[in-house]
Order: structure tokens, then sequence, then C-alpha cells
């Protein structure tokens, strides 16, 4: 309970010293909240849109491929073989893709079409769930996803067995000679999914694979789309692929996007971390300097303490609780500027320009967080007062006593 009763008093006793000095320890815990801040609002900012990127990206399915010919080079019935003859590959199946455009009243919709295989599509995208309706692999038969159907206040347009027409570029050869009208009727409409990057669910149409060749007219299928027995076999299948065709495709690989993806926002974790120590730096010499001018000003106070019993271990606690003080100061106030700095960065959305997706999501504040920045705070001023506490302790009481 003593204990308890001096270090209270000790508290007492910092407080009254920061009192006393107001500017300058004003100063002082500003330098303090800049690294804070800058760690907090920075890096809750860049975990929220890794994580939702890389859980987007992995949405698509740990262990799919999807094969793309590059240019020049027509996919046919023997890779398809190719790619089912591997022990590792579950299912291959081709398909083909446009972009298109629907009109919905005055407005017109841009979007993705796919004729694909539906169970392979709902196999290999797990998280992809029907709203209303029911999945048909009829030619006519279309699944939309909820922007299509919906407008974006929430008002439904579009419903089961209504007709759209999916305005398509006629294409002739290598060229585009026009454009043509396809008519397709509902038959589901799926729940809204979220943008994952490389394909939008919610502004795409789905079509079987025969309506690919026979309604959009397409001559040459678009890719492949493969999906591995288990997602430790992808990069073998991708290594076999690129190893039988060379530069002949392009081969995509969900999962290794998303690790890519991850490697990128962890270097960039690492620079904003470093960048926020080099404020921490500063601000442990800015406690230090605080501190040793505080320590020279008070050396006759010092020494009347010594004089009536205060050893030199209570002169260094306190001398350490009043830089500890500072910095906790300056960290929360940091941490709360940090946290209303990543809701109004967060708030201008991330916009990939290439894909036409913009993401607005909350920043990702964590206890590890707050934790991991309190204890650097902490530590600011452990180390800062370290020595001018040490040197406190030391002083002699005659000398500091005769001290002007």
């Amino acid at each position: 309970m003593a204990s308890y009763i001096i270090l209270l008093d000790f508290i007492r006793l910092a407080s009254k010293a920061l009192s006393e000095r107001k500017a300058r320890a004003l100063l002082t815990i500003v330098g303090i909240a800049i690294g804070p801040l800058v760690l907090v609002m920075m890096s809750s900012v860049v975990r929220s849109y890794s994580d939702y990127i890389v859980e987007r990206v992995t949405s698509l399915g740990q262990n799919a491929i999807a094969i793309f010919p590059k240019e020049k080079y027509e996919l046919s019935e023997e890779e398809l073989s190719f790619v089912r003859s591997l022990e590792s590959v579950e299912r291959a199946e081709p398909f083909y893709s446009i972009q298109g455009v629907i009109k919905r009243g005055s407005e017109e919709i841009r979007v993705s079409i796919f004729a694909i295989d539906n169970n392979l599509l709902f196999k290999a995208i797990a998280s992809l769930e029907i709203m209303e309706g029911e999945v048909s692999s009829g030619l006519l038969n279309a699944i939309v996803g909820k922007k299509i159907a919906f407008r974006d206040g929430g008002e439904q347009y579009f419903f089961l067995n209504d007709v759209i027409t999916l305005v398509i570029p006629k294409i002739e050869g290598e060229t585009m000679t026009g454009k043509r009208n396809v008519n397709v009727k509902i038959s589901a409409i799926l729940k809204e999914y979220g943008g994952a990057l490389i394909v939008d669910p919610d502004s795409t149409v789905f079509l079987s694979p025969e309506a690919g060749k026979k309604l959009l007219g397409m001559k040459r299928w678009s890719g492949i789309f493969v999906l591995a027995r288990n997602p430790s076999l992808v990069k073998g299948i991708v290594s076999a692929l690129r190893d039988k065709y060379e530069d002949k495709l392009q081969i995509v690989a969900f999962s290794a996007i998303a690790e890519a993806i991850s490697s990128v926002t962890g270097a960039i974790n690492f620079i904003n971390f470093s960048t926020s120590l080099s404020a921490f730096a500063v601000a442990v010499a800015g406690v230090a300097a605080t501190m040793i001018t505080s320590v020279m000003e008070r050396t006759r106070e010092i020494g009347v303490m010594k004089a009536i019993g205060y050893t030199s271990n209570q002169i260094l606690l306190l001398i350490l609780l009043e830089s500890i003080m500072m910095s906790l100061v300056g960290g929360s106030i940091g941490i709360s500027l940090g946290v209303v700095g990543a809701y109004i960065l967060s708030s201008r959305g991330l916009t990939i320009s290439g894909l036409g997706l913009t993401f607005i999501l909350s920043p990702k504040i964590t206890f590890d967080l707050i934790a991991q920045t309190i204890s650097l705070t902490a530590a600011i001023g452990l180390i800062g007062g370290a020595l001018p506490a040490y040197r406190a302790s030391k002083i002699p009481p005659v000398v500091a006593l005769r001290y002007e």
C-alpha cells in the first residue's frame, strides 16, 4: 500500500513539474504525437484495402486458373485436351467473354458477358449466390448481377423472365464492323457480390457456353477456365502449362495474384512502419533534450529532495515518470488524430482506373495496432528520459544545494 501511495505522489509531482513548463512540454508532446498519428492513420487504411482486395481475389477460388491466348494465337481442342490430361486438374472448360451494353430505360449500362459452364462457375466461386430464380442452361437464359437488375438507389428495374437486349460489337475477322442486338431472358439474379478486381459478378451477364457461339456469334474461345483438385496443386499446373506453351498463353492463377498483392501491401506496411519509426526517433531526441534541460533547471530542487530523504532510485523514477507521461499524452493525441485522419483518408476511396472499380472502406483499426503504437510511444519516454533520469539520480546533494 505504501508503494502505491508513493507512486501516486510521484505522479502528482511529475504532473506539477510538467505544468510549470507548459510551453516546452506542449511542444514536446506535439513532436511525440506525429509518430502515432502517421502509424495509425496509414497502417489502418493500408490494412483495410489490402485485406479486402486479397479476400476478393481469393474468393474467386484458390484452386481456379484462367488461361487466355496471347495475340495471334487461337485456343483449340488440343490445348483443352492437354489441360484435361493433367492429373491435378479436376475440370477444364472453355468460355467466351465480351463487353457489351444493356439499355435500362434512358440509361446505358456497360456490362461484361461471360458464356461459361454454370456448374463450374458456382463451384469455382463458392460465395456466388442466387437471390432470385434458378440456374438454367437454356440457350436464351441469362444470370445477371445485382447492379444490372437494380438501380443505384435500390429500386429493382429488371425482374425474373424479363427479356433484356445486349448490345455487343459485331466482329468480322479481326475488325469490328458495327453493333448487333441479342435478346436473352433473365432466369436468375445474383446476390450482391462486391468487386473482385478480375471479374465483377455484380455487373456481369452469365450465359451458357452454347450461347457464346450461337447467340454472341463468337467463333474463338476467349479462354479456358481450370479448376485444380486442390489449391496446393495450382503452381504445378501453371508450371506445366508454361513449360508446354511458353509465351503462347497467358495464365492467371487467382491464388498467385492474392500472394502478389499480399507481398506488395506487406512492403507498403513495412515502409510505413519504417517512416513512422523515423518520427519516433525524432521524438526520442526531443524528449531527451527537454528532460536534460529540465534536470539542469531543477538541480537545486533535486538536491533539496535528496537532502530530505529521497533516494537516487526515487529521483530516477520521478524523472522517468515525467518523460513517460509526456509520451503517453502525446501518444493519445496522436492515436486520436490518426483515427480521425484514417476515416478522412479512407473516405476518398481507392480507384483502380484500369478496371473502373472504386472501393470505399472503413479503416481497419485493430487492438494489436493500437497496442503496438502505445508500446512504441511508451518506449519513447523510457529511452528519451533514461539518460536525464540517470544523471539526475547521480547528482550529489551537497553539490546540488550549492548550484545556482
